[in-house]
């Protein structure tokens, strides 16, 4: 996109009046669950985090600009990407920490507390490890920092002693809640689960993190929709968790209003890992591993198309190196922006999606 393109829009075309509508419908649907859901206490925190977050990352863009973090866009990728060169990256680093202070504050009773803590912890860890990966880009100027193998043994070490500490209080349940009174009973395999779900998500969250607002306006559905339904299963829900949940809507709908299109600010892996790290340790704390796979399907759906794409390349490659794709380039975004849908479109078009996944895990909700 040309500058003058950019200034010419409407403000509607430039991703405002979308996002606009994506922050109403999430304090309508907070609204609507403190004023009919017993317990329900949502609407302050997610209000204090988008605030908080929305003010660290107006302070903190000129300071990314100032240090020269300007984002490396990879030549494979989509040509009208070229243009985003240079808009700062590693906005995570700038609003997660408010998600998780602020969230570590919503209860004071003390097991809550811990687990609250232990969700801080591995979201921070994460977003290290992502921090890591994009400085090592930027300082070598490609768009590749830590080996793949490299990402996922760091993930794999905070998942861990993430898990390791649940195993030790007893704070995850190895039977799994499923929709209309159903459980799953995992016993011992719960543990590789919760190891398994912690890098697929993550990098699922990391994978859908290529156009503006796309997974932090997903982001702040999914962890909306965590947050509703915990609320909507019995014995009064999970109150702590609920909130944690909030405020990190809540951070992600404060960065949303820089990382709309055209986005002044992009969360890199920093914000991406640690987004879908912070989504899995509430689900396992919260028993709520189902409602995350069907809330999450746009973040599943840019994971699969990955798999995919490179399995069916590498299953059909012949002796000249080439094989078939299933996408015209994946993740799935990038397929549909080769086909001729421009990003304004596409991104709420997502967004609907997502609310539609989390309009259909609250009606399949495990019920306890």
């Amino acid at each position: 996109m040309t500058p003058t393109e950019t200034t010419d829009q409407p403000w509607w075309g430039k991703g405002s009046f979308c996002a606009t509508l994506l922050i109403l419908f999430v304090f309508a649907a907070s609204l609507a669950a403190d004023k009919w859901v017993s317990n329900s206490q949502l609407t302050l925190p997610l209000l204090l985090a988008t605030v908080v977050s929305m003010t660290a990352a107006g302070l903190g863009i000129p300071r990314l600009k100032a240090l020269k973090m300007g984002q490396v866009i990879r030549e494979e990728g989509p040509r009208g990407h070229q243009s985003k060169s240079g808009t700062p990256t590693m906005g995570g680093l700038l609003v997660v920490p408010v998600g998780v202070i602020l969230g570590s504050w919503i209860t004071r009773e003390p097991e809550a507390s811990q687990q609250l803590l232990a969700v801080s912890g591995v979201t921070l860890a994460y977003m290290l490890i992502g921090g890591f990966d994009d400085w090592r880009s930027l300082t070598r100027r490609t768009n590749s920092g830590l080996t793949p193998r490299g990402k996922l043994l760091l993930q794999t070490i905070a998942a861990l002693i993430f898990l390791a500490i649940a195993a030790w209080q007893g704070w995850i349940n190895s039977t799994v809640a499923l929709p209309f009174g159903q459980n799953l009973p995992l016993g011992l395999l719960i543990w590789p689960l919760g190891l398994f779900v912690f890098l697929a998500e993550s990098n699922a969250t990391n994978l859908t993190d290529g156009l503006d607002g796309l997974a932090s306006g997903c982001g702040a559905l999914v962890f909306t929709g965590l947050a509703l339904q915990l609320m909507l299963r019995g014995n009064h829900g999970d109150p702590a968790i609920a909130g944690f949940c909030m405020t990190m809507a809540g951070t992600w709908l404060g960065f949303l209003v820089f990382n709309r299109h055209p986005a002044r600010v992009f969360m890199g892996d920093t914000g991406s890992l640690a987004m879908g790290a912070a989504l899995t340790a509430v689900a396992l704390l919260s028993n709520s591993l189902w409602p995350l796979l069907v809330m999450g399907g746009v973040f599943l759906a840019e994971s699969l198309s990955v798999i995919i794409q490179v399995w069916v390349f590498k299953a059909t490659k012949g002796a000249d190196g080439e094989g078939r794709r299933i996408f015209r380039m994946a993740p799935l975004h990038h397929h549909f922006e080769l086909g001729g849908t421009n990003e304004r479109t596409l991104v709420p078009c997502f967004w609907t999606a997502t609310a539609a996944f989390v309009v259909l895990g609250l009606y399949l909700r495990p019920l306890g």
